[in-house]
C-alpha cells in the first residue's frame, strides 16, 4: 500500500467561513421561530395577553434574524469578486468542461457510494458549486418572499423594496404559502449538506468539514 503525502493548505477564507456559519445559525433560527409564527402553540397562563409578550420576541427574533441573513449575503456576493479563487464565482462553474468528470465521479461516489477516482478540486467540487447556486437562488427568493409579507407592518424601506412580490404572487397568501415551501427546502438541503460533507470527509480524507472552522484542507501532494 503506498503512503500518500499531504500538505496544509489554506483554502477557505474567514468571510467565506463566516458566510457559511452565520447561514447555519440564521436559517435554523429562523426554521424554529417560523413554525412557531406559523402555527403558535397554546401557551397557559394566568396573565392577560397584555401583560406578556413571548409571541412579540419571537416575531422580533425572526424579523432581526432575517436582516443578518440579508446583509451576510450581500457580503458574500462582494467577497465572491475580491476573494481568493475558491472563493470567486468563477471558481464555481458546475458546467466548466474541465470539471464534467469529476461532476459524474462525485455524482457516483455520492449516489452508488463508488470510489472516487478522478482528480478533485481543492475548493468546492462541481456538484457542491452546483448546490450552491440552488441554494443561493433559493435564498434570495425565500428573503424575498419573507420580507414582502413583512413591508404590511414595516415602515422601514428595506422590506417595501419587496412589496412588489406579494402583487406578483397574487396576494399574501400565495406569498405565504411560497415562504413557507422554501422553508422545507433549506430543511432538506442541510440534512443532504450534512450527509454529504461527512461522507467526502471519510472518503478523501482531506478535513472537509474542519476546513469549514479553521480554513485549511488536507491536498494530496499529486493533486497540487
Amino acid at each position: 500500500m503506498n503512503d500518500i503525502t499531504f500538505d496544509r493548505k489554506y483554502v477557505w477564507q474567514f468571510p467565506v467561513r463566516m458566510f457559511h456559519w452565520v447561514n447555519f445559525f440564521c436559517i435554523l433560527g429562523l426554521t424554529i421561530t417560523g413554525f412557531i409564527i406559523a402555527s403558535p402553540p397554546a401557551i397557559l397562563s394566568e396573565l392577560e395577553a397584555s401583560e406578556q409578550f413571548w409571541f412579540g420576541y419571537v416575531r422580533m427574533i425572526h424579523f432581526i434574524l432575517g436582516y443578518v441573513l440579508l446583509f451576510n449575503l450581500i457580503v458574500r456576493i462582494y467577497w465572491g469578486f475580491v476573494g481568493n479563487e475558491y472563493a470567486k464565482w468563477k471558481s464555481m462553474n458546475p458546467f466548466d468542461k474541465s470539471k464534467r468528470e469529476e461532476l459524474i465521479d462525485v455524482l457516483k461516489a455520492d449516489i452508488f457510494l463508488t470510489k472516487l477516482e478522478g482528480k478533485l478540486s481543492v475548493g468546492h467540487n462541481p456538484l457542491a458549486s452546483l448546490s450552491y447556486w440552488i441554494f443561493f437562488i433559493l435564498l434570495i427568493l425565500q428573503m424575498a418572499t419573507g420580507f414582502a409579507y413583512y413591508s404590511q407592518m414595516s415602515d422601514s424601506w428595506i422590506p417595501k423594496i419587496f412589496a412588489w412580490v406579494t402583487i406578483l404572487l397574487g396576494g399574501d397568501y400565495n406569498t405565504r404559502f411560497v415562504h413557507h415551501l422554501f422553508t422545507w427546502f433549506f430543511i432538506i438541503f442541510a440534512m443532504v449538506h450534512v450527509y454529504i460533507a461527512s461522507y467526502h470527509d471519510y472518503v478523501e480524507g482531506r478535513g472537509v468539514i474542519s476546513s469549514m472552522i479553521s480554513g485549511w484542507k488536507f491536498i494530496p501532494k499529486k493533486e497540487k
